[in-house]
């Protein structure tokens, strides 16, 4: 048996998916280099039928990967297969993911479809992605609720139609990880085409399983693992890369199997894609929250310190963590600066650079102590309060007993025009929320608001998370400061330049779409 793990990551197709994450082509290529340097071995990029953005994210991203394989996601139909195989036609490694649910509930509400009716659709659709591609995967959409007597006629059929990997999802995180070990167990007996094939899992966390269904899956012959960075996708989202992958590697007395990762690059690539689609990591997420390997209990501190084994059962540096957390102060200089934004896979400019760079002197000499979660706030606050055609010049809020509470905004948009509007509201964020929608002209509902300290102390920067729903559309802005109202006005901002930026996205591909015809 094959001793190791593929890892296919979808958190360009399935991570996208998680409401407000979506990316534009650009930052898609970015992380997609990020996850080649990880050593992913396949990356979904994306479903090219699904859209013009998405063909030509899958295409971008298919010219740009030289070491990893690239999918794109195809429905069995024709147009669909064909499509994916336009988007990857200059792929080094091209792969068509073809897809097709086989569950009853899914044959009967959804597909209207006999068994019979399911198989064909099998047998035709993989042929064909066959006859285009050399590598091509089938997917039994929600197999864990398939009959499994019936899971073996669709894998038998797609494996004999030219399937190279056979995927098995967990498409509603439903399952159990006994119940979901002896099915893939199953097919691995009956199947003795998979001494060649390769038996993958894709498990969605509904119920909190998709790591521990995974790793059953594994421990009973599976050899691909579909995850996401962070574990963000669908609903309740994936089984996470660092979380599988962590676990094969800290339990390798248990399942002697290895990944081609190279772990200490997970940290930065989870707060590349952290950064990107704004949904911040929980902090006592495993593997890569900030309280992952850290020690309050003074139980804890002492026995870490003793011997870090006591309460570690990883090194942070595996995973790219630094194992201290004060790394730079107000005496550094910018080679040390662009050392540590080398080492964290940001990628700026020059003049992006001397911004950033004067940004972190200025929070030198506010705070007494600078932690390394300070300077990943800062640069995400930097990067993300530049992207779009508004920023903000200047803001004054005032806010007391017996006086309503008041807000006055200064905006440049991307002519270096200057926009000013006042408002008042029912709180001083609240009133600087309405004095930015006047000023930019865009209206949209707050759904969520939170606060949270990024690091301890009295000159702590705070971290301003809000929630948006613009139309039928919801959207995430984040961003950090020492003042929690400029922060709020920042992660404001960053929403209207993300609805600015779709907008004129659409508006060029009609324009684009007018002069083709």
């Amino acid at each position: 048996m094959n001793h190791r793990v593929a890892i296919f990551d979808t958190t360009l197709r399935d991570g996208e998916q998680s409401p407000g994450a979506s990316m534009t082509i650009d930052e898609k290529v970015v992380i997609a280099k990020a996850l080649e340097d990880l050593g992913v071995d396949i990356i979904e990029a994306g479903f090219p039928i699904a859209s013009e953005g998405d063909f030509e994210a899958v295409q971008r991203v298919a010219q740009s990967v030289m070491r990893a394989t690239v999918a794109g996601l195809a429905r069995c139909h024709p147009k669909d297969i064909e499509r994916a195989w336009q988007a990857l036609a200059h792929a080094l490694r091209p792969r068509i993911h073809v897809f097709l649910a086989t569950s009853p509930i899914h044959r009967q509400y959804k597909l209207n479809l006999s068994k019979q009716q399911v198989l064909a659709r099998v047998a035709e659709g993989v042929a064909m992605a066959r006859r285009l591609c050399d590598d091509v995967e089938f997917s039994a959409e929600d197999a864990a609720r398939t009959e499994p007597e019936f899971l073996v006629e669709v894998a038998q059929v797609a494996l004999a139609a030219g399937a190279t990997t056979f995927n098995v999802p967990d498409t509603v995180g439903y399952t159990t990880p006994d119940q979901f070990g002896d099915l893939v167990d199953r097919l691995m007996q009956d199947l003795p085409q998979f001494q060649q094939a390769v038996l993958s899992v894709h498990c969605h966390n509904d119920l909190g399983l998709a790591v521990a269904n995974s790793l059953a899956a594994v421990k009973a012959g599976a050899r691909q693992v579909e995850c996401t960075i962070n574990g963000i996708g669908e609903r309740a989202g994936n089984c996470a890369l660092e979380e599988v992958v962590m676990a094969l590697r800290t339990r390798h007395d248990l399942f002697g199997l290895e990944t081609g990762i190279d772990s200490r690059r997970i940290f930065s690539t989870s707060q590349l894609v952290s950064r990107v689609t704004g949904l911040h990591v929980q902090r006592n997420k495993a593997i890569v929250g900030q309280n992952a390997f850290a020690h309050e209990a003074g139980i804890h501190q002492h026995g870490v310190l003793q011997c870090q084994e006591t309460y570690e059962i990883m090194k942070p540096e595996d995973v790219g963590v630094a194992s201290s957390q004060l790394v730079l102060g107000k005496h550094s200089g910018r080679h040390a600066f662009k050392d540590w934004l080398n080492k964290q896979s940001f990628e700026l400019s020059d003049a992006h650079f001397e911004k950033t760079f004067a940004a972190f002197k200025a929070l030198a000499d506010k705070k007494k102590t600078i932690y390394e979660s300070d300077l990943l706030a800062l640069v995400e606050g930097e990067l993300q309060s530049t992207t779009g055609p508004w920023r903000i010049a200047s803001l004054h809020t005032s806010a007391g007993t017996g006086t309503p509470p008041t807000a006055a905004i200064s905006l440049m948009d991307e002519r270096n025009v200057v926009h000013e509007e006042a408002a008042c509201g029912d709180g001083p964020v609240d009133a600087l929320f309405k004095a930015i929608e006047r000023a930019t002209g865009v209206r949209a509902v707050l759904k969520s608001y939170e606060i949270r300290s990024v690091t301890s102390g009295r000159d702590a920067q705070g971290e301003v998370s809000i929630e948006v729903s613009h139309g039928d559309q919801t959207y995430r802005g984040r961003s950090f400061s020492t003042d929690i109202i400029e922060a709020s006005g920042h992660a404001m901002i960053q929403v209207i330049n993300r609805l600015c930026r779709k907008a004129q996205n659409e508006a060029d591909h009609l324009a684009e779409a007018y002069h083709a015809s």
